[in-house]
């Protein structure tokens, strides 16, 4: 594909970046528990859909890998909290105890192997957990999930109009 040709998609992927930034900033950064934004976690899925496998069967696959690291980053605080008289060394210590764990996920079915979703998705649980004040599980959970779903959308959004356009003018 040449550069005139490859036009239309950055555009349209372009215009999809934009619209999602407004839409975090018009509207999710308006609705609780969602107030401080979370647009970035919406591209981190954005690219998981892609690292995926580029299909709606893999999107499924990045939302339960996220759900799982969400649940297992509740584990690693609690479990940390919990190996609070270690101080220095509770966090390492948890961290040596379930990580392996979690990597047991790449022997499971299918569907809960997406190991480098947990991954991200536990990262971005934390990161909302540190950024929002007062932020309770429950409550990161649910925007942490909220912004994956539109990533994830964003990304099916991606692959359709890519590879309607490829169809349509490229691949002729």
């Amino acid at each position: 594909m040449n550069a005139k040709k490859y036009l239309p998609i950055a555009l349209f992927i372009g215009l999809q970046a934009f619209a999602l930034q407004a839409l975090d900033q018009a509207v999710c950064a308006n609705i609780p528990p969602l107030a401080a934004g979370g647009g970035w976690i919406s591209f981190q899925a954005w690219a998981m859909y892609f690292l995926g496998g580029c299909t709606p069967k893999g999107g499924a696959r990045a939302l339960i890998g996220y759900a799982i690291g969400m649940a297992a980053s509740i584990a690693i605080m609690v479990g940390g909290g919990a190996l609070g008289g270690l101080g220095f060394w509770a966090m390492p210590v948890i961290l040596l105890i379930l990580v392996p764990i979690i990597l047991y996920l790449e022997l499971a079915p299918e569907m809960l192997s997406f190991v480098p979703a947990v991954f991200v998705g536990a990262g971005a649980f934390f990161g909302v957990m540190s950024y929002i004040p007062g932020a309770e599980f429950v409550n990161a959970f649910l925007a942490e999930g909220v912004y994956c779903v539109i990533g994830l959308l964003f990304g099916f959004i991606t692959i359709t109009f890519r590879g309607w356009y490829e169809k349509k003018y490229v691949d002729r």
